[in-house]
């Protein structure tokens, strides 16, 4: 059974026509060149093997066999060597009884996502009850769909949107091509129900598009001609999601380790978005700009990236005055997102390239040295927040290339007593603050607590 099928089911002497295609649902994405194929396979003949893994990882090839036969091609001792890199001490000398094909695939399933599981739709509508409530019935719908998108993995997203095979969602279709079929079955069975369920269309409408599209195809079926109050959906449904990940491929020729980066942390920021999430956004865009990834990508060292990032706290700052402080106005709530949004950042980034924490541990260390405490607060919430979640229970290190390494820096974060630890540091040493703690201080003390902040800041303006 395909999504892109004309029939996708029979029985009860009915046939079902597919009311999902996948090209429908994918926005159009016309482009002369995949710049990125020529650009993978170069990348598959180097000797990187983060890089080799995330060319494995998405696999942007038409044919699907390419990856494995490039890298059974390459030199016996060269895959050994990448295996190593990619597996734990003790498994060396598992490695070693491997033959050169075995080596190859265990590169492959060690570098891919997680095998695809046909978990099948498991929603049924309720008993027939003059009580159901139309609101319950649509989040219980909203609910099924937003859990079969948590199985879709996000690099499969990206091989849709670009227009190769995708197994995960083409399956995600034919569920909601299942749902259409057993609800159009129901409400041929229970033709009372139709009007529940002309009110739960109406409470789809701000829902999944998948969904509403099943419901608004069965209540044009069972009742043709009666539908002038239904809102038809309009528009790929995928357009959130694939949209954005377009946007990443267009010109773009000579970035593709680049893009590769940008879709690792990508990749964490979906899960947080929409797999871990309890509610599902089927609208907004999904924000593929990661400015501190670009930042440290255009940076020449990590002084380099510490002093750009000192450079636009200084104008930010600058924009603060003793009024705006005191009266906590939108530029202190501009500084508090921005801090935010840094310390997640890095975290995803982190998470994503663990490679790149050294350099980032670096540039921490010269923002604390040049007193941007702003910046440094945020990056080292950020490696403390990677660090809390890479540990495993019971062992209390990590990799040792990944280690994170800035005590006793990160002591002065320690948040008891209000950041007592910084407060204390902040009166010997002013600079660029970090701005909640100062704000909570005034509020508990006064205003002549911050004269150390208005003093920085007056030296700024």
């Amino acid at each position: 059974m395909s999504a892109q099928s004309g029939i996708v089911a029979s029985g009860w002497g009915h046939s079902y026509m597919s009311i999902f295609q996948l090209n429908l649902e994918i926005p159009a994405f016309c482009i002369p060149y995949r710049w990125w194929e020529d650009e993978a396979t170069t990348l598959l003949w180097a000797f990187d093997i983060q890089e080799i893994g995330r060319v494995v990882r998405f696999g942007l090839f038409r044919d699907e066999n390419f990856l494995r036969t490039t890298l059974c091609h390459r030199n016996v001792d060269t895959i050994k060597t990448f295996l190593i890199a990619l597996s734990e001490p003790d498994e060396h000398q598992f490695i070693e009884n491997l033959s050169h094909i075995q080596r190859v695939e265990e590169i492959l399933r060690r570098s891919g996502i997680s095998p695809f599981q046909a978990i099948p739709w498991s929603w049924l509508p309720p008993q027939s009850s003059p009580t159901l409530d139309a609101w319950a019935v649509a989040t219980a719908i909203e609910a099924e769909s937003h859990f079969h998108f948590k199985q879709v993995a996000f690099e499969e997203l990206v091989r849709a949107a670009l227009g190769y095979n995708a197994i995960f969602v083409e399956w995600f279709l034919q569920q909601h091509a299942a749902f259409y079929i057993i609800l159009l079955d129901y409400l041929r069975a229970y033709p009372e129900d139709i009007a529940l369920y002309a009110e739960v269309e109406k409470h789809l409408r701000s829902r999944s598009p998948f969904a509403h599209r099943a419901l608004v195809q069965c209540l044009l079926t069972v009742r043709p001609g009666e539908n002038r109050e239904i809102s038809a959906p309009r528009g790929a449904g995928f357009e959130f999601i694939a949209g954005p990940i377009q946007a990443l491929f267009k010109d773009q020729p000579g970035r593709l380790a680049v893009t590769f980066k940008m879709l690792s942390v990508l990749t964490i920021r979906f899960r947080r978005q929409y797999v871990h999430a309890p509610t599902m956004d089927w609208k907004t865009p999904f924000d593929t700009s990661i400015p501190f990834l670009d930042d440290y990508l255009e940076s020449t060292s990590p002084t380099d990236l510490a002093s750009s990032m000192r450079g636009l706290d200084e104008q930010n700052f600058a924009e603060l005055t003793r009024q705006i402080l005191i009266a906590e106005g939108s530029v202190v709530g501009q500084l508090k997102i921005q801090w935010r949004e840094l310390s997640v950042s890095v975290w995803e980034c982190c998470a994503a390239l663990p490679d790149l924490i050294p350099y980032i541990q670096e540039c921490a260390q010269y923002l604390f040295t040049t007193r941007d405490y702003h910046s440094f607060t945020a990056i080292t919430k950020g490696l403390d927040t990677y660090n809390i979640l890479k540990t495993r229970p019971g062992n209390t290190s990590t990799t040792p290339g990944n280690m994170i390494t800035l005590e006793p820096l990160i002591s002065l974060m320690k948040p008891s007593q209000n950041f007592a630890a910084y407060r204390q540091h902040y009166q010997k040493f002013p600079g660029i603050p970090f701005l909640i703690p100062h704000i909570r201080d005034y509020k508990a003390n006064g205003e002549s607590v911050l004269q150390p902040v208005f003093q920085y800041l007056q030296s700024i303006h």
